[in-house]
């Protein structure tokens, strides 16, 4: 133990009606892979997806633990990052060399990377031959507390985000803390906005220590860090154990706040690398704020207090700050807002705040009020 009462490594259960997992989190992990994973690969073929960029300067060491292990074989794809790489053309690229490889029933997929080659790797492992095991070990900070565990897979379609995919658990998540060190400082605050959301959603005391220490997880004080992703990872993790398939009305869709209208702003940002998916997420979370304002659900000091900490760590949290040019019109951002999955009989559903640290679903809202938050005024 050291002297913030946490272990090296730290471990997370999710447990779900008829099976568990578990999410290690520390450092030198990578290079442990062979250990870690020890029970889940030996005498199997394992088949690593990789991102190409976010991945490439740890994907070696953890060829080499593989290839240290017991494993019957293993081999690596490499694909594409970034959301436009999501896509059925991507699936069947990375499908069709994983089949060329010869796999079989008991291949194990592990998706090594960003977000976005955990939800195609997931999606990949979850159709191939009707479904095959697969481990997680992501390497930004975004898809190491949130797009990694829960078992959501799947890939974009032109009508919207992750239309297509799966609900298909890991095996396990390795989130190996020193990766973080060589991740661009806006991947890393893509990632925050996903952390700062647990603290909105379900935990006060947790946001209020992000207040605090916010910026040293993002300047990259270990101890900050681990407290980040595991705070972040056990809040995910017990949502899940109750709420496995985010049914109707279920606390899953809490998870969910601000991202009706990030994904609408991704939407129209072409997926092109411009807005990350933490980016969209900073703003369509004060979205969410200021609507949770404009219905009376909770107060503007608590919306103010989110946008504050938010700008405090260096997110963007304005509408204007990422369409400069004021290009994207309410109506074309509530058109994307209709299409997204999480719509119930046509009707937008929304995570309002109540309160920092609570939340609800909503799906009374009148258009309207959102469009008035989406409108910006025409230029002289």
């Amino acid at each position: 133990m050291n002297e913030t009462g946490m272990s090296e490594v730290e471990t997370v259960e999710v447990d779900l009606a008829d099976r568990r997992y578990v999410i290690r989190v520390g450092a030198g992990l990578i290079a442990a892979a062979d250990r870690e994973l020890a029970d889940l690969i030996d005498g199997r073929h394992v088949v690593i997806i990789a991102d190409e960029g976010l991945a490439g300067p740890h994907l070696g060491a953890l060829e080499g633990a593989l290839r240290h292990s017991a494993a019957r074989r293993v081999d690596t794809l490499t694909t594409p990052a970034g959301e436009a790489g999501k896509t059925f053309a991507r699936y069947q690229d990375v499908s069709e060399r994983a089949l060329a490889l010869g796999i079989d029933r008991r291949t194990i997929i592990v998706a090594f990377g960003g977000g976005v080659v955990g939800d195609l790797a997931g999606f990949v492992a979850a159709s191939l031959l009707r479904g095959l095991d697969f481990i997680q070990i992501p390497t930004t900070l975004l898809a190491q507390v949130d797009s990694s565990v829960g078992g959501k897979t799947g890939i974009n379609t032109t009508h919207g985000k992750n239309l297509i995919g799966a609900f298909h658990q890991p095996r396990r998540v390795l989130i190996d803390t020193n990766v973080l060190d060589t991740l661009p400082r806006r991947e890393l605050l893509s990632g925050y906005a996903e952390v700062a959301k647990y603290g909105a959603i379900g935990d006060r005391d947790f946001f209020e220590w992000l207040e605090q220490h916010g910026q040293a997880v993002i300047d990259g004080d270990p101890a900050a860090r681990r407290r980040a992703i595991v705070a972040s990872c056990r809040a995910k993790a017990e949502v899940v154990a109750g709420d496995e398939r985010e049914s109707a009305g279920g606390r899953r869709a809490l998870l969910n706040f601000g991202h009706t209208f990030a994904h609408a702003l991704e939407a129209m940002a072409g997926y092109d690398g411009s807005l990350l998916h933490g980016e969209a997420v900073a703003v369509g979370m004060i979205l969410a704020a200021r609507l949770s304002v404009r219905t009376g659900a909770c107060t503007g000091q608590d919306a103010e207090r989110l946008s504050r900490h938010l700008s405090a760590v260096g997110l963007r949290t304005e509408l204007d700050a990422v369409d400069p040019a004021g290009g994207w019109t309410a109506d074309d951002l509530l058109a994307h807002m209709t299409k997204d999955k999480k719509a119930r009989d046509g009707r937008i559903v929304f995570v309002l705040l109540d309160a920092l640290g609570s939340a609800r679903v909503r799906d009374d809202i009148e258009p309207g009020l959102a469009r008035t938050l989406l409108t910006r005024p025409k230029a002289a």
